[in-house]
């Protein structure tokens, strides 16, 4: 077995305890319950975490800076929450300004994930989180981001099947489908449509021998708006219940 392959199977045996090491800073972040860099910046300071790159020879900081970036950039990516990516965000480019690899080895952003960072993106700015747009910017400006069809280096050979860690069930984000597809600009437009509709039956009544025909239940947008909240505050519930 070759020097390089060796070294290459070395470099792997730390992603696991670099992995726990972005999940505790990213945890102390969630707790704060904000998406300011500065909050970020004071919890990366404290855990002296840019000093993560020290100890590692010459040959070794190319290939320990892939691996750090690699084990950070599953947080800016679902199934996470909101807060959990912003906090993913900061630490990729955290990382990418503190590595010690020259000239610094960029994040491998796969084609398939760039669809998830836009949309992450028009999140925050809908949310006006200007701190989220202003790094995000800086990284493509310092062409930080390197794409790629794959989110990691493939190899003809592999010393051993690569496992995938387990993901941090606090950090994921709970289920909100419903209220993601009935929101304000559907209700307003299937009340439009309701009303467009009770115009129409109510023509139609005038002309037909059997008006008595209940084409429309009124109450169909406030009632489908009470069950999503109804729906939201039973999950909220159970989400205070968990912790």
């Amino acid at each position: 077995m070759s020097a390089k392959r060796c070294r290459r199977g070395e470099i792997e045996l730390y992603r696991s305890p670099v992995t726990e090491d972005c999940e505790h800073l990213l945890s102390l972040f969630q707790k704060t319950d904000s998406v300011r860099f500065e909050v970020f910046s004071k919890i990366w300071k404290e855990m002296n975490f840019s000093h993560i790159f020290l100890g590692t020879v010459k040959h070794e900081k190319r290939s320990f800076s892939r691996l750090i970036l690699d084990s950070a950039y599953g947080f800016l990516l679902p199934p996470f929450s909101f807060q959990i990516r912003v906090g993913g965000l900061y630490l990729l480019y955290s990382l990418f300004q503190s590595q010690t690899a020259a000239p610094p080895e960029p994040i491998r952003l796969a084609l398939k994930d760039w669809e998830h960072v836009k949309k992450f993106e028009k999140d925050a700015m809908d949310a006006q989180h200007m701190d989220v747009i202003y790094i995000l910017r800086q990284l493509r400006l310092q062409r930080a981001f390197h794409f790629s069809a794959t989110p990691t280096r493939l190899v003809f050979r592999k010393l051993r099947k690569k496992e995938s860690p387990a993901l941090c069930e606090n950090f994921i984000e709970r289920a909100s489908r419903p209220q993601e597809l009935i929101n304000i600009d559907l209700l307003e437009e299937l009340t439009n449509v309701h009303d467009l509709y009770g115009t129409l039956k109510s023509s139609v009544s005038e002309t037909s021998e059997n008006s008595s025909v209940n084409l429309i239940r009124d109450d169909l947008i406030p009632q489908l708006r009470s069950t999503v909240m109804d729906f939201h505050k039973w999950q909220s519930r159970q989400g205070a219940a968990d912790e």
